[in-house]
């Protein structure tokens, strides 16, 4: 629907594609009946925002929404251009209406329009001058305004999966027109695998690994060919031969993958949390590769240090006291070596806490306990309890029956400890799990002593009243 880029344009720009089938993935989107699709085919889809992964084909959509949409196709930086850019958009986007055709507005990385950007923009968006088309590969929920965040519909794409880059790449290798068909290049099914699972659903990335990988495989010397299986030589490439991509040409052009982390944004938060999870779960496999992807990604070590301390006391608690103690060892350990001795440490607590018991009652009883404080701000300290340093305090009654716990043979005298308003409030319920399990022995063991306490005293009672 319009014209491939020319010239010695990169092969990820000359096979952008120029219709909705051509769109490698996003069926979710795009299948027939799909919501993107009908929208676009009816001419009908108001203010949109594409949200997702580099690659995923957010600014192609773009273009390819203008297209059917029949509009003036103008891109606008958030980052290098600002609110008088935006005027002149406005006033060209007058004369179009006028002329009886609309302006669409293309803002790529939409999260970094500022606030008076975002203003300024809101009523030309809402009163349908401007259709507005944004592109991020951040959460808009957290980036963008309310009010217009509410003008957009938002429709979420997802990473390519391994057959759409094998598709991608295949029909890439056999254009003539657009791609590498004239080349007569074949891939290995091996090296196409590789580059299928390595390029992390990104098209652009999948293009351009495989365009360097011809660039590598072609180079040629003393008038042969040489490939990277130990130097060979091949006879020098002709249109009649065939140009093979082995594994290892394809391996040598992706060169290192950098983990898809931004430290900042919803991948920062997202990762943290399957950290959590992980260890949550039970599961020191899935633990051990999160901790792996913050590592790479760049994520600041004591960050994740003091989130695992966090986790030690919320998640695993009492079911396992040492918990604690193995995620401030790990800090203070990461902390005294630093990368990537130190990382070991932190690779160390989390396989520890992840086959740890777990109990959360210790953080529960915390929360009910915060909840009664603040709903019994005033409520007195009983008397029995209360500290009786003058004279005059234990005549009015501080500390008078308080019983020393340690003078009774079971170390253990049954008392109240809590204010009248909330006399009977349990906070603190230990699990059968772990060390809770000991603890709610010890918590049975007190209770039966203090009902033997109470029946006793009872009926000394009623002796002395008979």
């Amino acid at each position: 629907m319009f014209a491939a880029a020319a010239g010695p344009a990169p092969l990820a720009a000359r096979m952008r594609p120029r219709t909705l089938d051509e769109v490698a993935g996003q069926q979710h989107l795009l299948a027939p009946g799909k919501p993107l699709r009908v929208a676009l085919e009816g001419g009908q889809t108001g203010s949109i925002l594409f949200w997702g992964p580099p690659g995923t084909g957010k600014t192609t959509l773009a273009r390819l929404a203008a297209v059917y949409l029949h509009g003036e196709f103008v891109p606008f930086s958030a980052v290098s251009e600002g609110v008088p850019r935006l005027r002149e958009i406005v006033d060209a986007a007058h004369k179009l209406r006028d002329a009886g055709r609309r302006t669409i507005l293309f803002v790529d990385e939409i999260h970094r329009f500022n606030k008076g950007q975002q203003d300024y923009l809101l009523p030309h968006a809402e009163s349908g001058l401007l259709t507005l088309i944004g592109a991020t590969t951040e959460n808009p929920s957290f980036e963008l305004n309310g009010a217009l965040l509410s003008r957009l519909r938002v429709f979420v794409l997802q990473p390519l999966s391994p057959d759409d880059i094998k598709d991608l790449v295949t029909r890439a290798l056999t254009d003539a027109d657009r791609g590498l068909g004239a080349l007569n290049v074949a891939i290995d099914d091996d090296a196409l695998e590789i580059l299928a699972r390595e390029s992390d659903g990104d098209a652009r990335r999948a293009l351009t690994v495989l365009e360097a990988a011809v660039g590598l495989v072609g180079r040629t010397e003393d008038g042969g060919q040489k490939t990277e299986e130990g130097g060979r030589k091949m006879a020098a490439h002709s249109p009649s031969s065939v140009l093979r991509l082995p594994s290892a040409v394809v391996i040598e052009a992706l060169q290192r993958r950098f983990a898809q982390y931004d430290k900042s944004g919803e991948g920062h938060f997202n990762t943290i949390s399957a950290y959590h999870k992980a260890l949550r779960g039970s599961d020191p496999q899935g633990a051990l590769y999160w901790l792996a992807r913050m590592i790479e990604g760049g994520e600041d070590p004591m960050y994740i240090a003091r989130r695992t301390v966090r986790f030690a006391s919320e998640d695993v608690g009492l079911a396992d006291p040492r918990a604690l103690q193995i995620a401030i060892a790990a800090r203070d350990a990461y902390h005294f070596l630093g990368s990537p001795e130190g990382e070991l440490a932190l690779a160390e607590a989390a396989v520890y806490l992840a086959t740890a018991p777990k109990s959360n009652r210790v953080y529960a009883a915390w929360g009910a306990a915060l909840e009664a404080a603040r709903e019994t701000p005033a409520a007195q300290v009983p008397l029995h309890i209360r500290n009786a340093p003058t004279k005059l305090m234990k005549e009015l009654g501080y500390g008078a029956g308080y019983s020393y716990a340690h003078s009774a043979p079971e170390g253990y005298t049954p008392q109240d400890y809590l204010p009248d308003e909330i006399a009977d409030r349990k906070f603190y319920a230990p699990t059968e799990f772990g060390f809770e399990k000991q603890i709610a022995q010890r918590l049975e063991w007190w209770r039966r002593v203090r009902e033997t306490t109470e029946l006793q005293q009872r009926d000394n009672r009623e002796k002395t009243d008979g």
